[in-house]
């Protein structure tokens, strides 16, 4: 909003010509995002516990999260509210991206809160129907991204480090692409289970895609790292950067021991975000690197189920894998921080893809 009430007269206003920039605005996301998050943080998780939205603990689980029941949980509402307001304040309302980004982000947030809503109020940690969850997530999912095919006419697929290697899928592109997205955003809510063990992946991996989104959509530095130009793809740095921002003002309330957890609301439409920015930027296989921590943990359900109703035994102690760890006696401390590690690394590995081609 700021950016087109202002880009106009800023040719005569020298001193406004700054918000011409992606850069400065993605910089200005971020820390309204922070500011919003930090100063609004206290306020709102009195709130939650006024209202008593705790936190139900699995029975099955390990017993040392036993000892959080009752923590306020639904803490995303405070994430997406610190993420969006920026965006709207910095990135270009006539960009399309914007609008489709959003419609996963608030349509993962509304599904969130409504299995949520259930958990806390029926006292049980089912919430909502996981196929209705699921065929919800399709339909806004293919509705995004068949807009988003019919809008840029991009069917292709590339592959990370080889610049020549693509693959033009024609309208296959549609469901693939739906795929990544309702993939991401069920991966980031199975790891979504240690205090700041989720958001710390998302951060990375957030920070990332803002310098892929910014290069792509840049046809000077596309030309110059020999990258494919995206129209318009460079504005979603901004959104990148105000996750970025939202997830450093939640961390400092999330972190162990959690004064908020973040729960459904917050970790569908994250996840879903992430999978739509890979989705526009054309780096599908390139979140499977970056975010290769969500893909474990959902990996970790996915082998663990199917080992048990094939063969009847369990591949590890618990799934998703960090309670594995928690159970092999690593406290959970150090389980959160070697994850955020590990996603640093994969967050560098994942920037070399700009030169190695």
């Amino acid at each position: 909003m700021i950016y087109n009430l202002l880009h106009l007269i800023a040719e005569n206003m020298s001193g406004l010509n700054v918000i011409r920039y992606i850069t400065f605005r993605a910089m200005a996301a971020m820390l309204t995002a922070l500011a919003i998050g930090i100063f609004s943080a206290p306020w709102f998780i009195t709130k939650l516990k006024s209202l008593r939205v705790g936190q139900q603990v699995r029975n099955d689980g390990p017993q040392s999260h036993f000892s959080k029941s009752g923590t306020p949980t639904m803490g995303g509402v405070l994430i997406l509210t610190a993420a969006i307001i920026p965006v709207l304040l910095w990135m270009d309302w006539y960009n399309p991206h914007l609008w489709l980004v959003l419609t996963i982000v608030l349509g993962y947030g509304a599904i969130g809160f409504w299995d949520d809503y259930l958990k806390v109020t029926k006292k049980n940690t089912k919430g909502f129907s996981g196929k209705a969850r699921l065929a919800l997530e399709f339909l806004i999912a293919t509705a995004v991204c068949s807009v988003h095919y019919l809008i840029y006419q991009n069917s292709e697929i590339h592959v990370p480090f080889f610049k020549e290697l693509i693959f033009d899928v024609g309208w296959l592109y549609v469901p693939f692409a739906v795929f990544v997205i309702v993939g991401a955003s069920n991966a980031v809510n199975l790891t979504d289970g240690l205090d700041g063990l989720a958001i710390g992946p998302i951060m990375t991996t957030a920070g990332t895609f803002l310098i892929l989104s910014y290069v792509g959509g840049n046809s000077k530095f596309a030309e110059y790292l020999q990258l494919h130009y995206l129209r318009d793809t460079g504005e979603l740095a901004i959104f990148c950067a105000a996750l970025v921002g939202a997830g450093m003002a939640f961390l400092w309330y999330n972190t162990f021991p959690a004064q908020v957890f973040m729960g459904d609301v917050g970790s569908l439409p994250l996840g879903g975000a992430l999978g739509a920015i890979a989705v526009f930027t054309k780096n599908e296989f390139l979140l499977v690197i970056v975010g290769a921590v969500f893909v474990v943990e959902a990996l970790s359900v996915i082998l663990q189920v199917g080992s048990f109703k094939l063969r009847g035994k369990r591949i590890f102690r618990m799934a998703p894998i960090h309670h594995h760890f928690e159970l092999k006696g690593w406290p959970e401390p150090r389980v959160v921080i070697r994850f955020w590690i590990i996603s640093a690394i994969l967050a560098i590995i994942g920037l070399m893809s700009l030169k190695l081609r």
